[in-house]
This record gives C-alpha cells, structure tokens and sequence, in this order.
C-alpha cells in the first residue's frame, strides 16, 4: 500500500487466552478452552499494519527466553521488522486473556521485559511513530517512551498515541497523561479512556474537549462504529457488522487500518471506515491478530 515506514513503539507479549465457558465461578471451576498466542497492543499494531501493507518497524524488549524467540520468528513472518531488544534479567511479557462467551475480554498483565523499554535511534525513513499507550503508561517504560516521542517529532515524524486501557490510564492520572501526549497529531482512545482523559462520558463531548490538546482525535466505540473529529470537523463510521468471536486486539487493528489508509493518503473519512474494517477481521478471529 505505501512505501512510507510506520515505526510501532509498545509492549510484546504472550497471550494465555483463556475463552470462558460461562460467568467466572468464584472459588471453584469453570470451563475453558486455553491456548497460547502471540500478543501486546504494539506487536499487534505491528502485524496488522504489515497486513494492511505498510512498511513498518516495531520497538520493542522481550526476554532472553523461549517466548522472546518465539515473538521474534512470528513478527518476522508477519513482514515486520523487530528490533527488539533482548532483557538479560526480566522474562518476555506475559497477559492472561479471559474472553467471555458474549466475546468481552479481561487481561491480566505482567509486563516483564517491557517495563525495561529504552530509547533507540529511529530508522532513517521512518514518517510516522505510533506509540502503544502502555509503554507511558508503565513507570519502567515511560522514560524510553517519551524520548522516542521527542526524537520523531524532532525528526519532523507525524505521532499517534493509543491510550491503551482505561483503568491504568485512571489510576496514572489523566493531566500527566494529557501533558505526555500534548500536541501529538493523532490520539486513539476508546469510549472509556476518553471519558477518564476528559472526565466527559459522550464520546462526542469527549473527543472536541481532546481536539484542544492534540491535532486529531479517533474515538473507537465497538459496536458503535468510532468517530474522528479535527476540533472543526467530525465525521462518523459505522462499525462492519460481524459475529464477534473474541475483542481481544480490535482497538489494535483499528489503529493499523487507520494508520495505514493516512499513510497512503486517504482523507480521514476513508481511513475511519479502513480502522473499522480491519477492527471487524479482528473481532471475527481468537486472539489479538
């Protein structure tokens, strides 16, 4: 599709997905079907945008470990270049993945080797820098991070930032969170992170109030479709409708079907209904790609 480099910056990690028969029973058992996938919101970025076409680099730490290997060949067959640097003390990532019947999903994370993120030198050609929220969101990773923030912008890169999860980004606080990614040219939330960043509970309301402090906001609403705005503008997309399997990694594949559409110059109209669209290939698979 494009030829430009989109550098990922985030978290690799194993996923243990655990897709629940029923409601949790606390205290006993409940049924389950258990596999293990590849996983983390950077990686995923990273393979859906290879998917979508783009060149693209992803940043990243794992263990010197079975699981950092196994990351490493996946990513590569995949057609993105990991750089990923290899933590000689702290194992690759790990994330339990509980996936409801209804296709709903919690995480259990242990960051591992992510939290030892650090700065690189970026590629020559790189035009973009997307950053996976956790790596700010994380007090180990937040230092490498923010630096690699600064040398894309100082590198005339376009910038985009997805926030991640809600409940971290709460408990981390919303204004060092806003200060962090002030002025960036692209904010992805979904419903809930706009709503701890602003307060606001309509997307809407939510997304104009985030348009004051960076140059464009998506909003991702599921089901709902998502919503763009540029603080002027705001335009709307309706979500593919699709038997939702698993959620785990819609909001990833969002972001690379966005992503790649603006790289390769679609208006923000066209790469909205693109994020929906590869966010509906994701909810209709197991696993985060």
């Amino acid at each position: 599709m494009t030829a430009q480099r989109i550098v990922v910056v985030g978290d690799v990690m194993t996923d243990i997905v655990a897709a629940l028969s029923g409601p949790v029973a606390r205290g006993s058992d409940t049924a389950a079907r258990v596999v293990q996938r590849g996983g983390g919101a950077g990686a995923n970025v990273a393979v859906w945008l290879a998917r979508a076409g783009a060149a693209v680099t992803l940043i990243a730490r794992v263990g010197d470990d079975a699981a950092g290997r196994d990351a490493l060949a996946g990513l590569g067959a995949e057609g993105v270049d990991a750089r990923l640097a290899i933590d000689p003390a702290r194992p690759t990532g790990t994330c339990v993945v509980l996936v409801e019947p209804s296709g709903e999903r919690s995480m259990l994370p242990d960051a591992g080797a992510n939290a030892g993120l650090e700065a690189v030198r970026l590629p020559d050609d790189t035009v973009h820098l997307h950053l996976a929220g956790y790596a700010l969101l994380h007090a180990g990773s937040r230092p490498a991070a923010r630096a690699l923030l600064a040398a894309a912008r100082a590198a005339g890169a376009s910038v985009s930032v997805d926030p991640s999860s809600a409940a971290p980004l709460q408990r981390g606080g919303a204004p060092a969170f806003l200060e962090w990614v002030d002025g960036i040219d692209l904010l992805l939330p979904n419903r809930d992170e706009a709503a701890v960043l602003t307060g606001m509970p309509d997307p809407k309301a939510a997304a104009r109030a985030l348009a004051a402090r960076v140059r464009e906001v998506a909003v991702k609403l599921g089901a709902q479709g998502a919503l763009w705005t540029d603080g002027e503008r705001q335009l709307r997309a309706r979500a593919v409708d699709v038997l939702v399997t698993d959620t785990t990694g819609a909001g990833d594949a969002f972001a690379a079907g966005l992503l790649a559409a603006r790289m390769a110059g679609a208006d923000p109209a066209d790469a909205l209904g693109a994020g929906c669209a590869l966010a509906a290939e994701a909810v209709a698979r197991p696993g985060g790609r």
